[in-house]
């Protein structure tokens, strides 16, 4: 089968499947002590907590521990891909020596990983016949391109290839949100007061949301991708109809049991210990003794 036919990988194989990988996210990465992680941890050196069968030890208690940074990482399916198929199965524990080579084709594959994603996403829009078409072929390219072996993947130009792939997707997005709502394209809104601000169809490419409150706003066909949501305040936001919204933007904000999020999208665990509604300061008659812990 030609490149041009091959079908394009699924959902399911654009997802981390951790089982058959080899822990490279808790390797190839390095990680600075910071508020997402609690240690230092050099490039090609595994994290203390990567147990012999590749798992977390304290996967559970990641946040609590001071690994959140870990809990919003996704390889979109590069980990398995290194190790099932660039590397046929061969774990570099076993093997040391392939190590270096792993983690370089790691490095090639997450971004055209994610690529694909985007791809299928701007798909899965509805766009005119002649876009789909470029959309078809531009995905098949970088299907291409994740088959290489590890030498051919060493000589991949992913810069360029994503050059060439990002108009396709902001053309499929002008088109999905027409007509356009306001550019804030890469705009720097740490912590800012968005409540109930209608974003409807806005670009929202890039844009840095940290810590902003969305409380209420109207994010309908607004386009997300590589908005930076850590720590933003989702709480009873509808995000179902937003465009290229993925999980790991979700698992970085804040939420609850009333954010709206499409079927595609897991509810993350650590939504459930937040508040549904801002804690009330206590009366000044309540005992000291009997007032609660203030988050």
């Amino acid at each position: 089968m030609s490149p041009s036919t091959a079908p394009p990988p699924g959902s399911a194989q654009l997802r981390a499947d951790c089982g058959r990988c080899f822990g490279l996210c808790c390797v190839v990465p390095a990680f600075a002590a910071s508020a997402d992680f609690a240690i230092d941890k050099p490039a090609g050196s595994p994290c203390p907590n990567l147990r012999a069968d590749h798992r977390c030890g304290i996967h559970t208690e990641l946040r609590q521990r001071g690994f959140a940074g870990c809990t919003v990482f996704d390889c979109f399916g590069a980990g398995q891909q290194v190790a099932q198929v660039t590397f046929g199965g061969r774990d570099w524990r076993d093997a040391p020596e392939t190590l270096p080579a792993m983690a370089e084709a790691f490095a090639v594959l997450r971004p055209l990983h994610e690529l694909l994603w985007y791809l299928a996403e701007a798909v899965a829009l509805r766009p005119p016949a002649d876009l789909r078409a470029e959309l078809e072929r531009a995905r098949a390219e970088t299907v291409t391109l994740t088959e290489g072996d590890p030498t051919q993947l060493r000589a991949v130009d992913v810069a360029a290839h994503r050059d060439r792939v990002n108009p396709l997707l902001s053309r499929a997005s002008d088109t999905a949100r027409a007509p356009q709502g306001v550019d804030r394209r890469g705009a720097h809104l740490l912590g800012a007061d968005l409540r109930r601000v209608d974003l409807r169809r806005a670009n929202l490419r890039g844009a840095l949301l940290i810590g902003a409150d969305l409380r209420g706003a109207d994010l309908s066909r607004a386009d997300v991708t590589g908005a930076d949501l850590r720590g933003a305040d989702l709480r009873g936001t509808d995000l179902r109809d937003v465009l290229f919204l993925h999980q790991a933007q979700v698992d970085a904000a804040r939420g609850d049991t009333h954010t709206g999020l499409p079927p595609t999208l897991t509810r993350p665990a650590h939504w459930t210990a937040l508040p549904l509604t801002p804690v009330r300061q206590p009366n000044r008659s309540t005992s000291p003794t009997r007032r609660g812990r203030r988050r």
